[in-house]
Formats: C-alpha cells, sequence, structure tokens
C-alpha cells in the first residue's frame, strides 16, 4: 500500500496479507478448474440453439408486401453432447403458420404453394476448442425443406412453429408492421458513413466548430435535421458487426450473421441457396419501379454497397455481386424463384475495376464493361469522361482498381496517386484522374432526376469507404 501524504510503502496488516494470498489462491484455483472443465463452445448454426431450424428466425419484423424465403432444417447429429437418433434427422417434421389467435395453417394451404422436396446434406463443425485441438469435429445429418418468394400482406403478430421428432417444436414469432398510408418523400438520398460512429461524430463536431463554456457557436448540418434515428446493426447471432451484415441490417431491416448479404445463413454448402429477403431498394424497384443509384468511395462490390442489391452468404464472391446488378438472383441461381431484384441500376458509380476488365476478377473472365454496355449502359472511367456524360444514359462509372483514392491524395499529396497502377482500364498505369464523392454524388442526381418517370421519384445509396480506423469504430454504417 502507498501513504500518498509521505510516499512510502506501508506494511500490510497480517489480515490485509491473508486476505490478499487468499483472493489470489482462489482466483488462481479458479482459473485451474475451468482450464480443466471448460472450453470456448462454438454454435451449431447461429439462430437455431434446438435441433429444429426456422428461417426467418424468432424476432424477425417484416414490411407488408416485402418478400422472403422461408428454410426449414432438422439437425441429427451423430456425436458429440447433442447426439440424435442415430444420425438420422426426422424427414416427417410440419411446419405451420398462425395469423394472431387464428388457427396454425400448413405452410403450403397459407402462402397457396407447392410442398416442397425433401433436400438432404451433412456439414461439420468443432463443438469446442477441445475438440478442435483434437481434430474431433462433430457430424450433422440435415433434412431440409424450402419455399422461396413468399410475403405477409396483413400486419400484425405471426406465429410459425416446426414441429419434429415425435413432438419438438421450434416456434418463431414475426411481426409485419402497419404500412404508411401516404408517401412523404419523393426521393431518398441514403449516406451511410462507414466507421462513422457517435464518437467520430462527436470528434468532427468538436474540431469543426467553436464552443464557448460548452455551447457550440454553430453546428453540423446533420445536427440541423428534422429527425435524427440510430439503428443497432450487430449480428443476429454476435455482438460483433463487419460491413454486410450491418449494410443488410440497413437495407432490409433485417438481423442477419457476418459476412452475409440479404440471407440467413444456413447449413447447406452452397452459399447462393440460404433463405433471402428483399431490399429497400429491390421493393422500391418492383413497387414503384423509379431509377437506382449506387454511389460509393469503395469498390463497387465491397459489402456496403453491394448489400443493397446482392443476396450470397459470404460478402467475397465479388463476380456474384456485379452480376446480380446487371441481371437478378435467379440469374446466379436458376434453381428457384426471386421476382424482384435491381436490375440495372441507373447509376453505378465507385472503384473496382477488376471485376470489370478482362481477368480473373471478372465473371468468368470477361470483359464486363461490354456487358454493360450490351444494356445500354454509357461507361466512364475517369472523372473527365464523367463530367462530359449525358445525364439522359444509364451510367456505370469506374474509376480505379480497389477503393478510390482519398480527398487528401486527390487534392493534396497528387504524388501518392502515382506508381499504383490501379487504372481502370487494366493497363497497368495509373488512376490519376479519379472523382470525389461530391462528384460523383452530383452526377448522380443529375442522372437520377432526368431518368425519373412522372411521379415516380428515385432512390440512391452513396457510401464512403472505411478509412483505417481502429477495429472498435470499423464496418459500422450509420444512415442519416
Amino acid at each position: 500500500m502507498v501513504d500518498s501524504s509521505s510516499s512510502h510503502l506501508l506494511p500490510s496488516t497480517p489480515k490485509m496479507r491473508l486476505t490478499t494470498m487468499f483472493g489470489t489462491s482462489a482466483l488462481l484455483l479458479a482459473l485451474t478448474h475451468l482450464g480443466f472443465v471448460s472450453a470456448q463452445t462454438f454454435q451449431r448454426l447461429g439462430t437455431c440453439p434446438s435441433l429444429g431450424c426456422v428461417f426467418p428466425p424468432d424476432q424477425t419484423d417484416f414490411l407488408a408486401g416485402q418478400l422472403f424465403d422461408i428454410r426449414l432444417e432438422i439437425h441429427a447429429p451423430v456425436n458429440g453432447s447433442e447426439a440424435s437418433n442415430g444420425g438420422v434427422p426426422d424427414e416427417n417434421f410440419t411446419f405451420c403458420i398462425q395469423s394472431g389467435k387464428g388457427a396454425c395453417q400448413d405452410v403450403t394451404k397459407y402462402f397457396t404453394v407447392q410442398d416442397s422436396p425433401i433436400e438432404k446434406w451433412s456439414f461439420s463443425y468443432y463443438e469446442d476448442l477441445f475438440a478442435k485441438d483434437a481434430g474431433t469435429p462433430i457430424v450433422v445429418n440435415v433434412a431440409s425443406k424450402a419455399y422461396r418468394a413468399l410475403s405477409l400482406s396483413k400486419p400484425g403478430a405471426y406465429t410459425a412453429k416446426l414441429v419434429y421428432n415425435g413432438g419438438f417444436q421450434t416456434v418463431a414469432n414475426w411481426v409485419v408492421r402497419e404500412p404508411a398510408t401516404r408517401r412523404k418523400a419523393k426521393n431518398v438520398l441514403f449516406f451511410i458513413g462507414d466507421g462513422m460512429t457517435q464518437p467520430m461524430i462527436t470528434a468532427a463536431r468538436l474540431i469543426a466548430h467553436k464552443s464557448i463554456n460548452g455551447k457550440y457557436q454553430s453546428l453540423m448540418q446533420m445536427d440541423q435535421m428534422e429527425a435524427l434515428g440510430h439503428q443497432m446493426t450487430h449480428s443476429i447471432d454476435s455482438f460483433i458487426t463487419d460491413s454486410a451484415n450491418s449494410a443488410t441490417a440497413l437495407y432490409t431491416g433485417k438481423k442477419s450473421s457476418v459476412n452475409t448479404l440479404n440471407v440467413w445463413a444456413d447449413s447447406s454448402a452452397n452459399s447462393l441457396d440460404d433463405p433471402k429477403v428483399e431490399t429497400i431498394a429491390e421493393l422500391f424497384r418492383r413497387r414503384i419501379g423509379g431509377a437506382l443509384g449506387i454511389v460509393s468511395t469503395a469498390y463497387i462490390a465491397d459489402a456496403t454497397p453491394a448489400a443493397l442489391c446482392a443476396h450470397t452468404r459470404d460478402r467475397g464472391q465479388y463476380v456474384t455481386v456485379v452480376t446480380e446488378y446487371l441481371t437478378s438472383a435467379e440469374a446466379v441461381n436458376s434453381t428457384f424463384a426471386w421476382p424482384t431484384s435491381c436490375k440495372e441500376p441507373d447509376v453505378i458509380f465507385g472503384g473496382g475495376a477488376e471485376q470489370f476488365f478482362p481477368g480473373r476478377g471478372s465473371p468468368n473472365g470477361s470483359d464486363y464493361y461490354q456487358a454493360f454496355r450490351d444494356k445500354g449502359y454509357n461507361v466512364v472511367l475517369s472523372n473527365t469522361e464523367l463530367q462530359a456524360a449525358s445525364s439522359k444514359a444509364k451510367t456505370l462509372g469506374i474509376f480505379s482498381v480497389g477503393n478510390l483514392a482519398k480527398w487528401i491524395d486527390r487534392n493534396v499529396l497528387k504524388e501518392n496517386l502515382k506508381g499504383q497502377r490501379n487504372s481502370p482500364t487494366g493497363d497497368g498505369t495509373d488512376a490519376l484522374d479519379q472523382p470525389g464523392l461530391k462528384d460523383m454524388t452530383l452526377k448522380a442526381i443529375d442522372i437520377l432526376q432526368a431518368r425519373t418517370k412522372r411521379n415516380e421519384g428515385w432512390f440512391m445509396m452513396y457510401a464512403t469507404a472505411c478509412l483505417k480506423l481502429p477495429v472498435s469504430t470499423r464496418h459500422v454504417p450509420v444512415s442519416l
């Protein structure tokens, strides 16, 4: 102990020494005990704590009429603490939907759809760190059904019941939100500041605005908005987030797993057959038919812009993302129906040229710039071309390999642009004529305005690529 008045060490009393020794010994004993009997455990499948899995999972909210898939899985672990039924999953499971206090109707009758065939597969995982160290995975056999492109139009509470293994139940409670009675906005400008958490906003306010005796003499524009909301975008099975599942939360209102884009992660090997949910952009295109824009300083297949339109369990499937921009989810996986898409957005501006010029990063190694031209797109590859482009045509603007250059490099430290070999043409030269977010946004608005018919309006997402921020502040998109 230290006496702050004299700054010399004070001897501990016997009672103090005994308490300290006992506390340390108890702590060491507890840690040793924990080390022998337990280890970090792993989930068999996120959102599926029992052997019967329902996707969409419990606590899911929907917009009235929003499209979604249903995936049902019955798990039968062959070994481990959950070993069940000799590893044979129950194929005679039933699933019903109950609206309010009404009767629970079989899913085929409720949605007036044909029954789906049983799908079977197996997967494995490690139950805990001991099993991982020993190399003894748990093998799980699965029986599953999927029902595609469904919707609930009546607002209210719903109960979905999966019955399996002779009476066990998994229950999912869903809510369909009351739709707005009238349209309040014609155009939507959806801004995402990647990594822009409250500490970052506060820091910007402190730097840019004078304060006298704790009172700011001016405010940021976002401080003066009529309304400001916050959304918790952590993942469905963890409090850690990434750009994929957080952007999914922003665009769909649904929780999902890390790395997923507008799907609930199932246990199948195919990352393109997971149960999907319709994004706000797809819903806007399907119902209103207005113009759509995607603008980002990141590579355009990155998770934040990709989540507006793409559907995959793996955000790293960049070829799938750019393919879905131009076509639809059905074109990526033709084995099921998905009658909604962002098909051919009016504006796509950003980086990521490696997904467009011929090479291993583009779809089938093809010239994907030409694929867009064949669909009527004007393709621009520099800021000069961007500013000169007509506002009447659909426009694809790709200005660099990877992310676009930051403002300070484009305007102050211009030497940093040299030697990057990141030209969007793929010829190995430098991308020296890149636009900034403001340049792209203003041009995008001009194009969307010019292409808007009647009173349909337009929807545009624009986002900044994440800077090199501490891990705790990265990948947390905020809508403003």
